[in-house]
This record gives C-alpha cells, structure tokens and sequence, in this order.
C-alpha cells in the first residue's frame, strides 16, 4: 500500500541560481558561503557534477576539475523565497504534511490516493506546478513509498527530475541494488560499524532480526529503522533541543587575531537572539577556532543559566585567549540548554535588566531590521556571518540575528 510521497528538489542552492540569473543556466555552477578558493562547495549544479564537483569539494579543487565554472556565494533569502514558493506550488495539489529541510518535504496519500497510478497522476501535476508557478530551472524527484522514509529512498534513486514508485509488494527485493549508504541513518560511522560486523550489502541488512539492529545501533533507533524498511509507518522521536551553535569560514581580511575576536563576539550576538527565540538558557559556552597548518583552539566554560547577550559576551571575555597561528574558522556553541519552563525567574534586578534590555533589542531588530541596535564591540563586523541555511533548518530572515 502506498502512504507517502517525498518531495527532493534538485541541486537546490545551485538551481535557485540558475533560476534567479539566467546566464547561469544550462552552465556548470558551484555555491559557495564566502568569496575564497580555501572554502568548499556547499552545491553543484548537474552541469558542475557532470566534472566531479559536488559538495565539499574544495572551491580551488572544483576550479581545477571544472575550469569554465561559476562561482557563486549564496544567497539565503533567495533560497528561504524559493521554498516558500515551491511549497506553495505543491499545496495546489496535495497538502504538503511535513518539511524536512530547505529543499525536502513529505505528503501523505489519502483514500483514493493510495492507487499507483493516482499517486503518479499526483506527482506529475506536482511537477507540472512547480515548473509553472516558479520556472523550468527548479526540478524535483519524487518517490512514492508505503512510508516516507521509504518514499525518500526511493526519491533519490533517479535523479534529475526523477519519480519513482515502490510498492509494499516489492520489498525488500527492490531495495537490494542500492547501496547501504544510501539509506537515511547510514552515515560514514555507521557504515564503518556495519562492515565490520561483515555487513556490506542492503540484502545483509534486510536479513538482520530487529534485536541485531536494535545491537548494531546500540538502542530504539534500530528496531524503529528495522519497522521502516519494511514499510511500517513508525511516528518520529520527540527531539528536545539542548544547544544552539553557529561558525562562519573567515575571509582572507578577517584572519587575524582582532578579526577573529570580533567575528566570535558577532556570534555570540547571533546565538544569543536564536537562544531567547527558541525560549533557552544556556549552561556552557564552547569557543573554537580552527588554524590553518596548526592544531585548533578551543575553551569552554560552564555558566550560570542565561540567555541575555550581554552575560555570554563577558563568559567569552574570561576564557578568550588569542591562538598562535592564522585563524580561518571561528565557532561558537551554547549547550546543555534548559527551557524556559524549568527555569525559575531571575531574582536579581541586576538579572532582570540584562533580560528586559537583551529581548527589547530583539523587539527593535525585528521592526526595524537586524543590527539596527548591537554591542558596539562588534561595530564594524556586524554585517559578517550573515544568514546560513544548515539543511534541516529553515531560518526566518525576519529574525534578529
């Protein structure tokens, strides 16, 4: 029985390019976060692929493999649109029931919706209205499961603009070409975990009882994954955020001491708004600082539970040291997070006002627009680490950070 139909857009960041800049079209392009060769690829347009590029593929290296390619820094507000835009597309068609990240998203089949060749029917004209609504240069395979974990599988194994259908009457056969790999919660340890248990084929992992995947994966997440390959519809984990983070590759005029300092006072601002955004207080700053040919540096420190700017600007101040060596990646991690609802109101008046003055600056930086008002510390640098858009989270750029 067919339940699910999962939704891939291709080359996504890649494609919104393509799509916005129409010499870009047809031509090989790679996406990449800053202007440098010593950055990565975070995507690939199929022209760029067709070459070996792909992402994480070294900007200088794509520039070797592919010399006619183009170069492009993202642009997260065109990608935050076209998703937008793109969802919309496919709720002319079939509501959209769950979003996975920037360029995925599932919808059930329902009643009548369930037969294969309605569900087809379903998928082109999903395609049909993507292409009209938005343009030709954003395309998307779809696969069509009796799950949605099957459904993304099956999405991925025809690509560019691809549909394909498994049906509960062809597992586990059909799913024995691909690779371990290409299952969702198979990633490179994992996999290293399972060939050494002398598992290497998909018909090997079928063939393990729920009790040895539950083994293999050391808990639930084995048996759950044991239920889905075989179909069964099992309801996702609750998962309880406990930290918020951001990095930012440095570009060649930041890579000194007072750059770096000043980008990781800049993310600390970030982290802070998204922390009293998602209603957390945070109980360890982690500081790291990646040096080009030399070890990294990295402190942390554990600190009362807060969530205000300016008490996470001053844990940084105590345990900053400047590194020996060229910085090229600064990164910041606010962790073992609470929620507001197990935390007490603060006491203190000294408290109450870091609190009220933190979340009014929040209030003026989502009215008026962001950096309208910040910690002069991080005056001159509050346009670097800009928007990003991690793959499972699709941030509001209406938001303070």
């Amino acid at each position: 029985m067919l339940a699910a139909m999962f939704l891939d857009m291709n080359s996504y960041f890649a494609s919104c390019e393509q799509h916005d800049r129409a010499e870009l079209r047809d031509k090989p392009v790679a996406v990449c976060a800053v202007a440098t060769d010593y950055t990565c690829c975070i995507a690939a347009s199929y022209e760029a692929k067709a070459f070996g590029v792909k992402t994480g593929t070294a900007v200088w290296e794509a520039k070797k493999l592919c010399p006619q390619i183009r170069m492009v820094v993202a642009r997260p507000e065109l990608y935050i649109r076209l998703h937008h835009e793109f969802l919309a597309a496919i709720d002319t068609c079939i509501p959209v029931k769950a979003v996975h990240s920037i360029d995925e998203c599932a919808c059930e089949l329902l009643g009548n919706e369930r037969k294969p060749d309605v569900a087809t029917r379903i998928a082109m004209t999903v395609k049909a209205a993507i292409r009209q609504r938005i343009g030709p240069a954003l395309r998307c395979s779809i696969g069509i499961a009796p799950n949605s974990y099957l459904a993304k599988v099956a999405a991925d194994m025809q690509k560019p603009d691809g549909l394909t259908i498994v049906q509960q009457h062809e597992l586990p056969d059909r799913m024995y070409p691909l690779a371990l790999e290409d299952f969702s919660g198979i990633g490179p340890s994992m996999l290293r975990r399972l060939r050494t248990a002398g598992i290497t084929t998909v018909e090997q992992l079928y063939g393990l009882s729920e009790s040895q995947m539950r083994s293999h994966w050391n808990g639930v997440v084995g048996a759950r994954l044991h239920r889905l390959l075989r179909g069964e519809d099992v309801p996702g984990p609750i998962i309880k955020r406990r930290s918020v983070g951001h990095s930012y590759v440095l570009p060649p005029d930041l890579r000194t001491i007072d750059g770096v300092r000043g980008v990781l006072m800049r993310l600390v601002h970030k982290a802070a708004a998204r922390m009293r955004h998602l209603r957390l207080w945070a109980r360890r700053l982690e500081v790291q600082v990646e040096l080009m040919r030399a070890p990294a540096w990295f402190a942390r420190t554990d600190v009362i539970p807060c969530q205000d700017t300016q008490s996470i600007l001053e844990a940084f101040a105590a345990i900053w040291q400047p590194p020996k060596g060229t910085p090229i990646r600064a990164g910041i991690v606010l962790s073992r997070c609470i929620h507001d609802a197990n935390m007490p109101a603060p006491l203190f008046e000294c408290e109450q006002k870091r609190i009220a003055l933190s979340r009014t600056m929040d209030r003026i930086n989502m009215r008026f627009g962001t950096n309208t008002v910040y910690y002069g510390g991080i005056h001159g640098l509050k346009a670097v680490a800009p928007l990003r858009i991690s793959f499972t989270n699709i941030p509001d750029p209406s938001m303070p950070w």
